[in-house]
């Protein structure tokens, strides 16, 4: 179900935003967490320590985001590599923090290199980007400092720092992708501030959908793999429920395809999930508003992902 919502705080009804209004929202935004200590500090710490991921990974800077010109700061990128890149093994992309207020998305990732990239390494060559847009991380934000969604923004000529950093680094190390999950979520504020600043922004009138209560997928219309995205929510629905289809047979306003999955055409949206041609792709939705559902479930439905996505791959 859709509904109209009242009009956002910034700009006027039916005129998209200017540099005023971008300005206006930019300076109404916080830093509420710490980029530095909930995902660099676990990374060095990881790769300080004599743990089995040292043996098998790489911690990779792949860019820098300067903000500077804005009076914000600067932020170094990450990404996690096998240290050992064989020609012979296929590749798996594992990548989160696209939108930085998806918390159980950038802390799923984290909880894989430390606990399973030591045993999939074997298998696959692995390349996992935690946190692609920092900023937003640390300001529990959907867009970028410029008001751009990265994750409407993986195309040529890339609007956004942090979706053309991350191209470039996939371009450049894994050009030949067999496996990408992209790790999500959807939340209240979804509903309650970023659809509403992304209609005002654009001059367009709002509607929300209703929020799925549960996890959900979200698969490539034109590479949908069912069979792939079944064997996930089987997976996941041992740790945290399933997303059930709303009275017309939708999540956030897409057909259902079968349990727990919709699809969306990745690549014409400019999706981080459409960036690589790999043969299975998927986007995670994990539900942490939900009252069944805690953090620690949050982030187990974002590793068991992973792990159900390889499982699936290697049995091809």
């Amino acid at each position: 179900m859709t509904t109209e919502q009242p009009l956002y705080a910034i700009g006027t009804p039916g005129q998209a935003w200017g540099e005023a209004e971008k300005a206006l929202w930019l300076s109404q935004q916080q830093i509420k967490r710490s980029y530095q200590q909930d995902v660099l500090t676990p990374l060095q710490q990881l790769f300080a320590a004599n743990s089995k991921v040292t043996d098998v990974a790489e911690l990779l800077q792949y860019g820098t985001l300067d903000y500077q010109t804005l009076g914000l700061g600067v932020y170094p990128l990450y990404a996690v590599a096998s240290n050992n890149w064989q020609a012979d093994k296929p590749t798996a992309l594992i990548t989160g923090g696209v939108h930085g207020y998806e918390t159980s998305g950038v802390h799923g990732a984290l909880d894989f290199i430390r606990e399973k990239f030591a045993a999939y390494q074997q298998h696959f060559n692995l390349l996992v980007l935690p946190c692609i847009s920092p900023w937003a991380y640390e300001t529990i934000n959907r867009w970028n400092p410029l008001a751009v969604d990265p994750n409407r923004s993986f195309i040529a000529n890339s609007p956004s720092q942090e979706a053309a950093a991350a191209m470039a680094l996939v371009a450049a190390k894994a050009p030949q992708v067999l496996l990408h999950v992209d790790l999500h979520e959807t939340t209240d504020s979804d509903n309650s501030e970023f659809r509403p600043a992304k209609a005002a922004r654009d001059g367009v009138v709002n509607t929300n959908w209703n929020i799925p209560d549960g996890f959900y997928l979200v698969g490539d219309t034109d590479n949908p793999q069912p069979e792939f995205q079944h064997a996930i929510i089987q997976a996941v629905a041992k740790v945290t429920h399933i997303a059930e289809a709303d009275e017309n047979g939708c999540l956030i306003g897409e057909k259902l395809q079968q349990f727990g999955v919709v699809n969306y055409p990745k690549k014409a949206l400019g999706l981080c999930g459409g960036m690589s041609n790999a043969l299975y792709v998927t986007t995670t939705e994990v539900y942490p508003d939900s009252p069944k559902a805690s953090a620690a479930q949050c982030n187990l439905a974002q590793l068991t992902t992973v792990c159900a996505a390889l499982d699936f791959a290697l049995a091809q």
